[in-house]
């Protein structure tokens, strides 16, 4: 039977060179290079996780899922060590959501925002 391999999110930015560097620098995110002159796409990686970034062709109708809907990430990663990558982003400037914070789920967890206001939470399953 065929396996499924992985998994990237795809965020609705207004500019895709400014949100891979926020990326980079701030979640530890790399890229190789960007689609389009100018550039409309880019998938940023860490650990073998894929994020990807596509421009918006009218950035007034990105809407982060929080705004629909309370407390909803736009992307989630599951992480081994929760409270060292918060310090790490925190330490890098990023824009921190919430958290680190144990929920009633099992999970210790945290949120950043990227440019455009997407919630990317953070976390690890708790034995």
């Amino acid at each position: 039977m065929p396996k499924l391999l992985g998994s990237a999110p795809v965020l609705l930015v207004k500019d895709v060179v400014a949100s891979a560097n926020y990326f980079r620098d701030v979640g530890g995110f790399q890229y190789d290079k960007f689609y389009g002159d100018p550039p409309f796409f880019c998938i940023c990686e860490r650990d073998g996780l894929r994020l990807m970034l596509a421009k918006a062709d009218d950035p007034t109708q990105i809407k982060p899922f929080w705004q629909i809907q309370a407390n909803i990430w736009n992307a989630y990663f599951w992480v081994d060590d929760a409270d060292a990558l918060y310090h790490e982003m925190q330490a890098k400037g990023g824009k921190m959501d919430y958290g680190p914070c144990t929920k009633p789920y099992g999970v210790r967890e945290f949120g950043i925002q990227d440019l455009d206001g997407h919630d990317i939470g953070f976390g690890q399953i708790l034995p």
